[in-house]
C-alpha cells in the first residue's frame, strides 16, 4: 500500500499544501517564501528520503512565525496520515549527526503518544536570527508541532555548537535521519509493532 498523503490548511494567517511520500527518494519542490525554513526542510527531505512537496505563505510582514509553524503542523500532520495504521514499520529510529562545530542526536519513536523533549541549545540560540528571518526559537516550534501533529516521541539534544546556521542544521539532518530508520518497514515486523496492538 503506498504510503502517500497530500493535506491542504488555509487560515487568515497562512495557506499551505504539503504532498508527501514515505517512500522516497528525497525529491523535493519546497517553498515556503521563509527561505532559511526552505533549506531546512528540504535537508529534511534529502536526508529522511521522503519525497516532499510544500507550499505555503502568509503574513510574513507581520512575522514568519505563522507561516512557519502552520507548515509544520501540516507537515506533522501528512505524516501520520502517511503512516496509515503502522504496521510493519522498524517505529524506533536514532542518528548522530555532526555539522562542523556542531552535533546533533535525535531519537524518534512512531509511538502515537505526542512527546517532545529538545534541549542542549546554547543561551541565546532562540534570539539569533538565521538567514535574516528564521529566529532560532522557531527550531523548538517546528519539531513540537511535527511532533504533536504526526503524534511521535522525539528527543533531540544538540551536543556540541557554536553557529546557529550549523546547530539548527545538524538538528533537522539528525531529526531527519532518525525518522528515516523508525518509518522504514521491516520484513521481520509482523502487524504493528507494539504488545498493545496500535500505535
Amino acid at each position: 500500500m503506498s504510503r502517500v498523503a497530500s493535506i491542504q490548511r488555509q487560515t487568515s494567517e497562512s495557506t499551505v499544501s504539503v504532498s508527501l511520500n514515505l517512500d522516497g527518494t528525497g525529491d523535493n519542490s519546497i517553498s515556503t517564501t521563509v527561505p532559511f525554513f526552505d533549506h531546512m526542510l528540504t535537508a529534511l527531505s534529502k536526508h529522511s528520503l521522503i519525497d516532499l512537496t510544500v507550499n505555503s505563505h502568509g503574513d510574513t510582514d507581520i512575522d514568519v512565525h505563522h507561516t512557519v509553524e502552520d507548515t509544520a503542523i501540516v507537515l506533522g500532520q501528512a505524516l501520520r496520515e502517511a503512516l496509515g495504521d503502522k504496521a510493519g514499520i522498524s517505529r524506533f529510529g536514532d542518528a548522530l549527526v555532526p555539522l562542523d562545530d556542531a552535533l546533533a542526536r535525535a531519537v524518534v519513536d512512531v509511538s502515537g503518544r505526542p512527546y517532545l523533549v529538545h534541549s542542549g541549545e546554547p543561551e541565546g540560540f532562540e534570539h539569533h536570527h538565521i538567514g535574516g528571518h528564521f529566529t532560532g526559537s522557531l527550531v523548538r516550534h517546528v519539531f513540537e508541532a511535527i511532533t504533536m501533529h504526526a503524534m511521535l516521541t522525539v528527543h533531540v539534544s544538540v551536543l556540541a555548537g557554536r553557529d546557529p546556521h550549523h546547530i539548527a542544521e545538524a538538528e533537522f539532518k539528525a531529526f531527519a535521519r532518525a525518522l528515516r530508520k523508525a518509518i522504514a518497514t521491516d520484513e521481520q515486523v509482523s502487524g504493528i509493532p507494539s504488545t498493545k496492538g496500535a500505535l
